[in-house]
């Protein structure tokens, strides 16, 4: 591992724990420029799994199935009713039909379930695959930004799809065409009720005489691009939901339902005024123009740069760091590989003193890596995560997970249960002072070396080590 502290720092700040058995890093800064670079970091290969119209055509044909079998059920047992009441009229003894008494059954997860699980499970084997993680973090970091939430109706067999279609493709690309990728993904317009915004004068609205929903229209502005207090109006809002009418979903009884497609039907014709600029695009062209001036304002840029900043580096970064990348993001015109190089080469990046407190996921992935455990099967992660606060896929709301490290404090108790159990499943294992300095190289301090040390245990000692502060903190 890197003998500067700094390096050392940068190192597990930006990226992940170094995974049991690998080299040690020589060049920290290298080594990070090269995963950025690194055109199949942070990807993760569709194989068998579903893209987002494929998920939400699965999910709808085993809905319309078990509404069928429901609907069987109840016939059948309405028939089965109506006999026995016949056979009791013509009988003087009562009789007893057991057959109506079914004992209990344990139902198999549901479709949409299994769909989440095989998801989940491939982006924890992505995080503990990932040679230095700091694309993985990337990929984490925009995610939590364009959340969508699995506790929401049809979106939770979309949110897998909705990362790996929207997000991991665009983390190096420009935020403009990330913008555009995760506003338009079918789970975002679910989620965020797009799907039920209808212009009132376009002619579905004439006609049904209902109007729009603001929701993605608010956070997009709100949390996507320029933030709060940047100047737009409640008009402003309202003039944009009217833009982004009609970006909806092809209907599931069509060919490629679920998918993205813009219905002219529900669109608000006629052109509107929103930050100051007279939008005259016709249809979709519309919404891409907002989004496009959006992404290239320099509020965007200064409010990207904040939360880059705060996510990766302190809970108050330092203003020269938030500067430096809205500088480079305006400059670069939302270029994020550029902005990222200027992350990784920042030196508040390197000297600021540890003080971030892990989130949950980044805590269990980099415990698990230290300990080289794999993980075949992905819901006792999943539980710990539920235990800890932060269940995947499912943010309490619409600005996602906080990157403050007060909201993660009271979890730390859990965290220490969690880590036994992490312990007991590694069963032998290398000293755990190698495995610490593996992990933690020139962050390993004395205090930590002689708590490690002095256990009673192994087991105790590596327990200790997943609940250090320089394993806690970045």
């Amino acid at each position: 591992m890197a003998t500067d502290p700094r390096a050392q720092r940068a190192l597990n700040r930006l990226g992940l724990i170094p995974k049991s058995g690998t080299s040690p890093v020589a060049d920290v800064r290298s080594v990070l420029l090269a995963d950025l670079d690194n055109p199949s970091a942070g990807q993760i290969d569709k194989g068998e799994l579903l893209g987002g119209g494929e998920a939400f055509r699965a999910a709808r044909d085993f809905r319309e199935q078990q509404k069928a079998k429901r609907e069987a059920t109840a016939a059948e047992r309405a028939l089965a009713a109506k006999s026995a009441e016949k056979r009791d009229m013509a009988s003087s003894a009562p009789t007893t039909n057991d057959t109506m008494k079914p004992g209990p059954t344990k139902r198999a997860p549901g479709l949409p379930q299994q769909i989440y699980l095989q998801e989940a499970k491939a982006r924890l084997d992505a995080a503990l695959g990932a040679e230095v993680g700091f694309v993985e973090r990337l990929v984490w970091f925009w995610s939590n930004h364009f959340c969508v939430s699995a506790d929401k109706g049809q979106v939770r067999p979309l949110c897998g799809a909705f990362e790996r279609e929207a997000i991991r493709p665009h983390v190096r690309g420009k935020f403009a065409d990330l913008l555009l990728a995760a506003e338009s993904h079918p789970a975002m317009l679910f989620y965020l009720d797009n799907v039920q915004s209808i212009g009132p004068n376009s002619f579905a609205g004439i006609r049904r005489g209902k109007g729009i929903n603001e929701n993605l229209a608010r956070e997009i502005m709100e949390l996507h691009t320029v933030g709060v207090r940047t100047g737009y109006t409640q008009t402003d809002v309202t003039n944009f939901a009217k833009v982004i009418t009609g970006w909806s979903i092809t209907p599931p009884r069509l060919e490629n339902g679920g998918e993205f497609m813009f219905n002219p039907r529900l669109h608000e014709p006629g052109a509107e005024l929103i930050m100051g600029r007279n939008y005259t695009e016709n249809g979709v062209e519309q919404g891409r123009a907002v989004l496009l001036a959006l992404a290239r304002s320099e509020a965007t840029a200064q409010h990207i740069a904040s939360k880059l900043a705060r996510h990766f580096v302190a809970d108050e970064p330092r203003a020269s760091l938030v500067s430096r990348l809205a500088k480079r993001f305006h400059d670069t015109d939302g270029d994020l590989t550029e902005v990222s190089r200027t992350l990784i080469t920042a030196p508040e990046v390197w000297d600021t003193p540890p003080g971030k407190l892990r989130r949950p996921f980044e805590w269990l992935v980099n415990s698990l890596r230290a300990l080289n455990l794999a993980q075949p099967d992905v819901r006792p992660v999943l539980n710990a995560q539920n235990l800890l606060g932060e269940p995947l896929w499912r943010p309490p709301a619409p600005n996602g997970f906080s990157d403050e490290s007060s909201a993660w404090l009271d979890g730390l108790a859990q965290r220490l249960d969690i880590a036994n159990q992490f312990v007991r499943r590694a069963g032998a294992l290398d000293d755990p002072e190698s495995i610490a300095e593996h992990a933690l190289g020139a962050l390993f301090t004395a205090e930590t070396r002689q708590t490690v040390a002095q256990a009673e245990s192994r087991p105790q000692a590596l327990a200790l080590l997943l609940m250090a502060p320089e394993f806690q903190r970045r």
